[in-house]
């Protein structure tokens, strides 16, 4: 298994028998009630809230996590005060920078999901230079959704296929769950098996509205710069004791 090269490494139990997600979804939620508690601004929690995405990307890789998609910020974040909306977007600059090269050692593509065309120039070059330098590694894939709403996307897809029977190539009756799924931002990343939210907040934001239709859900109430190899773990537990049906009938059930 990949053992990422960010900090310290946390031994897995080999003889624990856990099922992995292939494709993981977290958000990543309670940076300001982290700072909060220690009585220091929002941007230090958003500082901690960064650097523990490392800690996520190490722990996934260790076990064996092959989709890893990370909500850093959404379409409705720009309602928030602008010091700290420019503190989140010199932190995603200078996440890049700093750590490419050690993500490009473990193999580690990165992709960027949500309506990136509207972000500053700045941003948008940090994600097309992000994504043609790593775009031949194999190992993971960690996909960040930045400006992402999970409403927009749908409202993306639909104005795609819309597109295709306006220029006569798609019938309207030939429109299904597929074809919607085929005009999402990443429609080759698979939707997620198992969605985690830290900081006890019990709803998806906006998040992978269409992709978690069955998606497992687990929610922890460690605030995200605090939630580390154990709370994963703990999740990982939790699902593999899921029993995922897709609305068809349980293994018990069928005997």
């Amino acid at each position: 298994m990949a053992i990422l090269g960010f900090g310290k490494k946390n031994t897995i139990n080999e003889d624990e028998q856990l099922k992995i997600p292939v494709s993981l979804g977290v958000i990543m939620d309670g940076n300001g009630r982290w700072a909060k508690k220690r009585m220091l601004p929002r941007s230090a929690g958003h500082r901690a809230g960064a650097e523990n995405l490392k800690e996520l990307c190490r722990n996934c890789g260790n076990y064996g996590v092959k989709y890893l998609t990370v909500y850093a910020f959404s379409t409705e974040n720009w309602s928030r005060p602008t010091d700290e909306v420019n503190t989140l977007m010199d932190l995603f600059v200078e996440f890049w920078e700093k750590y490419d090269p050690e993500l490009e050692q473990e193999g580690i593509r990165v992709r960027f999901t949500g309506d990136i065309d509207a972000l500053p120039d700045r941003i948008k070059e940090v994600c097309k230079k992000g994504e043609e330098r790593s775009k031949h590694r194999q190992k993971m894939q960690l996909i960040v959704a930045f400006n992402y709403g999970g409403r927009r996307e749908i409202v993306h897809s639909c104005q795609n296929i819309a597109r295709l029977v306006k220029e006569g190539k798609l019938n309207v009756e030939d429109i299904s769950e597929e074809t919607i799924s085929d005009n999402l931002y990443l429609p080759d990343v698979p939707d997620p098996d198992l969605i985690i939210r830290p900081s006890g907040e019990q709803r998806l934001s906006n998040f992978l509205l269409w992709e978690s239709a069955y998606s497992e859900l687990w929610v922890s109430d460690c605030l995200w710069p605090d939630f580390g190899f154990d709370e994963l773990t703990e999740a990982f537990r939790a699902y593999t004791n899921r029993d995922r049906r897709f609305g068809g009938l349980s293994k018990e059930d069928n005997k």
